[in-house]
């Protein structure tokens, strides 16, 4: 698989820094410095890229804007959120409009290495995992399907991103299992991951929000408070 990564910064300096450690690391950037060159250049190369580093912070459509318009066109693609706030709340909004990860400036080509190759590795192994395991797994209304990695519930698709699908595979191979935070940090973000746990927190809000009836009272990923989550096999009646 090609290692494409796009790369949208607005900041000449950081993204000068970015471009020569990814070239440094084997991957082939296209970097563009707004986020109406980022969107003209997916749609130009059809979405054939398997990373895309976005600034938040840009005049004209920001990043966030870019990050939910190619989560629409890919689920496959990993997004990674670049900003120099802090603040919890836009770690939340990057994650919720499909982003995969965040990294806060200034951060260390270690890190930037880290991050990316991380993101890649889960991007590049997909078609592996589905070619090696074919067989499908049933909880109730749902079946994932190993193959052809997709989830369906009462036999309609669920449109999943990578880390999405990654994360209810791991519940549903643990059904009536309670996980804790660092478990499914571990799991899917691998044992080298820079960031904290409340990641997977905003990622089993949106896993909620596509395959719960009522996100806010959950039946399928329940909330075992100050521990983690588990996947209730048999939903309790409320």
């Amino acid at each position: 698989m090609s290692k494409k990564v796009l790369v949208c910064e607005d900041e000449d300096v950081i993204r000068d820094f970015v471009v020569l450690n990814l070239n440094r690391w084997g991957y082939e950037v296209t970097d563009v410095k707004c986020g109406e060159d980022a969107i003209k250049v997916f749609d130009e190369q059809n979405g054939d890229f398997q990373i895309a580093l976005l600034d938040v912070m840009m005049p004209g459509i920001n990043g966030f804007e870019v990050c939910a318009y190619i989560r629409k066109k890919s689920s496959s693609i990993g997004i990674i959120m670049l900003s120099a706030k802090s603040q919890e709340m836009d770690k939340i909004n990057g994650l919720m409009k499909g982003a995969d990860d965040y990294m806060t400036k200034p951060f260390s080509p270690a890190e930037l290495n880290a991050r990316v190759d991380a993101l890649y590795r889960r991007v590049n192994i997909a078609d592996e995992k589905s070619a090696e395991d074919s067989g499908s797994i049933v909880s109730g209304p749902f079946v994932l399907s190993n193959r052809a990695r997709t989830v369906t519930k009462n036999n309609v698709p669920i449109d999943l991103t990578q880390v999405e699908y990654e994360i209810l595979e791991f519940f549903l191979r643990n059904q009536d299992t309670a996980l804790d935070r660092s478990s499914i940090l571990h799991e899917i973000w691998g044992d080298n991951y820079f960031g904290d746990d409340k990641i997977v927190d905003v990622n089993i809000r949106r896993i909620r929000m596509k395959i719960e009836d009522e996100p806010s009272n959950p039946k399928f990923i329940t909330t075992i408070w100050g521990y983690g989550y588990k996947w209730a096999s048999i939903p309790p009646q409320k």
